[in-house]
């Protein structure tokens, strides 16, 4: 592990606004909490404490979380665990003053872009050998490699997200449209549906398309377009026409169909939700996380249903950019840390972690584990499907992505979905955008 303290966290700092599409989900009411003690300390004889800094925020997560730690620690008094309350904002500049200060906890709770700049400055402990095989083998290897940093496995990958389409399905069913049933649906499938349910005053699609790189970024990789290619600093970019597929195909329907609400284009997928219980639109794309959330808030007697997985030129792949677990490399403990890491991950616990956040287990086993509990609510079938198909993006070793996410890529995407430039000036301005950031 890289052990020149600092360099990178520094060089980071411009992301402490993480665009933490499956980590910020209803979880950034979390009470900030403090930042631990420096590691574990000794109580009664020769038992431990470790400190578990917990970004939990929805009510039924925190109390999942503390089932959890109760369990572990009644059945383990020598290695009792603290929870150390934290929230999602502003994540990132508190772990800076905990490393820096020597009060980072035993065990951390983030998401894999952003533990990167720590684990290359060398405060994560490297986890490979700490690993179950049973595990290992349920997680893929796209996943792993979301954690896996200078050969090392720098993080437990714990939660995920995908992008879904949900349904209106009987706006599909009087305008004559065959719910998908397959194991993925194709994007020309998808423009279908939408153009023969824009009628009445009704739009086929409402997609938030707000903050829309991490949309094109995740979709764009069922086409193979990937953007980046090395790591670090050392990264080039190609913005070529597997890049610009997915923004086409949006366009497409915006401007040629117009089977996209237009509004919906400048609000969130929270924002877009309102005209898809009104039956203002048939279909949304929304990330999955919203399916506990559809199923609690729409309007009494809505029939609704998620359609399978986006399948693009290649493949039906997304972005695995998971919630993580990370060990203090500094902890006194990091084996017990570990062991403590593993409990969480057994495939029910795991399971009921990503229930009360409405996530999708990265491991195999978690995945079956949860599509028990869920067999009789509506989506879950499919969403967990789409687990299968996560895998990590290159631009998660990139270290300055997030800067050309929202200095280049953001604006640029916003100006072309409302029509300001052509598809040929949004390649430029990603492409000579990326150098400009690089060059520093």
């Amino acid at each position: 592990m890289i052990r020149n303290r600092g360099a990178a966290v520094v060089a980071g700092a411009f992301a402490l606004t993480l665009a933490l599409s499956a980590c910020q989900q209803g979880s950034s009411t979390s009470g900030e909490g403090g930042g631990g003690d420096g590691g574990s300390s000794a109580a009664d004889g020769d038992a431990v404490t470790l400190t578990f800094q917990s970004l939990a925020g929805q009510e039924a997560t925190i109390a999942e979380t503390q089932r959890l730690v109760d369990e572990w620690n009644t059945a383990n008094p020598d290695v009792q665990v603290e929870i150390v309350p934290a929230a999602w904002d502003g994540v990132y500049d508190k772990l800076v003053t905990q490393f820096n200060g020597g009060s980072a906890p035993d065990v951390i709770h983030f998401e894999a872009a952003g533990i990167r700049p720590f684990a290359v400055d060398g405060y994560l402990a490297d986890l490979t050998d700490y690993i179950s095989e049973d595990l290992r083998s349920g997680i893929s290897d796209g996943v792993w490699e979301s954690v896996t940093v200078d050969d090392a496995i720098v993080a437990y990958p714990t939660m995920m997200q995908s992008y879904m389409v949900f349904a209106n399905t009987d706006l599909l069913e009087a305008a004559g449209v065959e719910v998908p049933t397959g194991d993925t649906m194709t994007w020309d499938q998808l423009r279908e549906i939408a153009r023969a349910t824009t009628r009445d005053g009704v739009y086929g699609l409402g997609w938030g398309l707000k903050s829309p790189t991490a949309t094109v970024m995740s979709l764009g990789l069922g086409n193979d377009g990937t953007f980046f290619s090395g790591e670090g600093t050392d990264v080039e970019i190609e913005v070529g026409d597997a890049e610009l597929a997915v923004p086409l195909a949006i366009n497409e329907m915006a401007t040629t169909d117009a089977s996209i609400q237009p509004v919906s284009l400048t609000q969130s997928g929270s924002e877009v939700l309102p005209s898809f219980y009104g039956g203002q639109v048939a279909m949304t794309v929304q990330g999955s996380f919203q399916a506990t959330n559809i199923a609690a808030d729409a309007p009494e007697g809505f029939n609704w249903t998620v359609l399978p997985p986006l399948e693009g030129s290649a493949s039906s792949a997304q972005s695995a950019n998971p919630q993580t677990f990370s060990v203090n490399v500094d902890s006194e403990h990091v084996e017990e840390s570990a062991a403590f890491i593993e409990y969480l991950m057994e495939p029910e616990n795991l399971a009921a972690l990503n229930y009360a956040d409405a996530l999708i287990p990265t491991s195999e086993q978690a995945r079956e584990a949860l599509a028990g509990l869920t067999a009789d609510q509506p989506g879950w079938d499919q969403i967990l499907a789409s687990g299968e198909n996560l895998t990590a993006p290159a631009f998660l070793k990139v270290d300055l992505y997030q800067q050309w996410n929202e200095t280049v890529a953001t604006p640029a995407l916003q100006r072309y979905l409302a029509g300001e430039i052509d598809l040929e000036a949004l390649r430029s301005e990603m492409t000579d955008g990326w150098s400009q950031v690089n060059r520093g």
